[in-house]
């Protein structure tokens, strides 16, 4: 199972990959082999914004669907279109082409509240 350092993780399985004041936000390796195969995401639209631990849109799979909660708050500033027509880039590339959302992010303080890659692989081996 690959936790990739470098990332920030929540307990709920959303991960943050951070450039400059732009945070990237998606689901874990773990969080998509746990739903199966995704079928659809629903994502916000740009400009919404969202707060930290608020569902901004949730994923479907062959099994249940699934919310997705903000780990961090800000505004939208970019989804990922891809994923409407791909959504199996969700189990493909969950790090990589997968991300969900990116927003400009209103309190980078707010990651210090997330895990490390240490954290996060303790978590997932509860």
């Amino acid at each position: 199972m690959s936790v990739p350092a470098g990332l920030f993780y929540s307990k709920e399985h959303e991960w943050v990959k951070v450039e400059g004041n732009k945070a990237y936000i998606g689901i874990t390796e773990f969080a998509q082999n746990e739903l199966g195969d995704i079928v659809f995401v629903e994502l916000p639209e740009v400009n919404d914004t969202i707060a930290a631990g608020d569902v901004f849109g949730n994923v479907e799979s062959v099994k249940t669907v699934s919310d997705l909660y903000a780990p961090v708050s800000g505004t939208v500033i970019e989804i990922n279109e891809a994923l409407a027509d791909s959504p199996e880039l969700v189990n493909e590339s969950p790090y990589e082409d997968a991300w969900m959302i990116a927003i400009e992010l209103e309190d980078a303080s707010q990651l210090d509240a997330l895990l490390d890659a240490a954290g996060y692989e303790a978590v997932i081996a509860e």
